[in-house]
């Protein structure tokens, strides 16, 4: 199924199938899975069952293309597209000339499978992390593992052991590959389940606990805290689900409002009645990102438009409140990996 929607500021989409997501417009930022990600643009985004996906400004337009089940899992190396094992799994849209090809199009045949194909080939051809389609097997077998073990309360000895009896010997390729070990995935696989139980559901602490094989609530409670630096009861407050309050929608569009003339976190804070350091950690806890980041996202996104427009470096610089050019310069090139002239040039 095709759905084009224009998203909600700040609302919760629920994925239900696995999705496709492609955003057709829109600036700021988006959130998957309580990350803050500002670098979406030219990716099509595949998310998995059981995943979300949040946009923090209210301009952002998006296709969303569903798969069944019997289309995505055909084949084994469809998994690398939906099973995540540091991040978003997306495919460099602009780099993919059969995916512009096919999401160009306006009108869309049954035939979803061949984006997934052309998809699969592509992500294999950016090789994110430097591994042949052995290796690869190997991971995403390994991950499977860790999907469906984690709330069993293995240690890592188990864990590894299970890994091993199964044929696979990937622990050592898992570091290498990814930079975490077997033990760090499954870690952070029990605390982002912990965290949806929190954020999205009304069960007590004590019953997320037990679902998810932690024996003692109170370790449990401790262990949350350790990992995310706020309690259970403290994480749920921030995340605020039911309510879904103004504030975030209230901190972007004071940024995109001020963001050219007023780069300094202290004005941000005044204008929201907090300290500096209170609006720090609202924004952290409800966004999970920083406030220097969303002002700093905010300058490029402006920047970047500014710069296809065809104005001149001078004129873009000081239009956001720069005072030297080579100050918007540098920023510019430290955000971005590229001068502003060489990314005139390539649009």
């Amino acid at each position: 199924m095709i759905t084009k929607l224009e998203a909600e500021v700040n609302k919760v989409y629920f994925i239900n199938k696995y999705t496709l997501v492609h955003i057709l417009s829109g600036t700021g930022s988006i959130e998957v899975d309580f990350k803050n990600y500002t670098d979406w643009q030219d990716k099509a985004i595949y998310l998995s069952k059981g995943q979300y996906i949040k946009f923090l400004s209210d301009n952002f337009v998006v296709r969303l293309i569903e798969f069944p089940n019997e289309i995505v899992f055909q084949s084994k190396d469809v998994r690398i597209l939906f099973k995540h094992l540091i991040s978003l799994g997306y495919i460099n849209f602009k780099e993919c000339i059969d995916c512009q090809k096919y999401l160009s199009k306006t009108v869309y045949n049954t035939e979803n499978h061949s984006i997934i194909d052309v998809s699969t080939k592509q992500w294999y051809w950016q090789n994110p992390f430097q591994a042949n389609k052995e290796e690869y097997q190997l991971i995403f077998d390994a991950k499977e593992i860790i999907d469906a073990e984690y709330s069993n309360n293995l240690s890592s000895r188990d864990l590894v052991q299970l890994i091993n009896e199964n044929g696979y010997n990937a622990q050592v390729l898992i570091k290498n590959k990814i930079g975490l070990s077997v033990n760090a995935l499954m870690i952070n696989k029990k605390l982002l389940e912990s965290k949806k139980e929190i954020a999205f559901t009304d069960k007590s602490i004590k019953e997320v606990a037990h679902k998810l094989g932690y024996k003692d609530a109170a370790y449990f409670n401790r262990v949350f805290t350790n990992h995310i630096g706020q309690t259970p009861k403290k994480f749920r407050e921030a995340i605020d689900f039911e309510n879904r309050n103004l504030f975030v929608q209230d901190i972007i569009g004071l940024i995109q409002l001020h963001h050219k003339e007023e780069h300094q976190l202290e004005f941000y804070a005044q204008q929201m009645h907090l300290s500096v350091k209170g609006l720090s950690k609202k924004v952290k806890g409800q966004m999970h990102t920083s406030l220097g980041k969303l002002i700093r996202h905010e300058l490029i996104n402006t920047s970047k438009s500014l710069l296809i427009e065809n104005n001149s470096i001078q004129n873009v610089a000081y239009q956001l409140g720069f005072e030297e050019v080579s100050y918007f310069s540098n920023f510019f090139k430290h955000q971005t990996g590229v001068t502003p002239t060489n990314y005139k040039t390539s649009k």
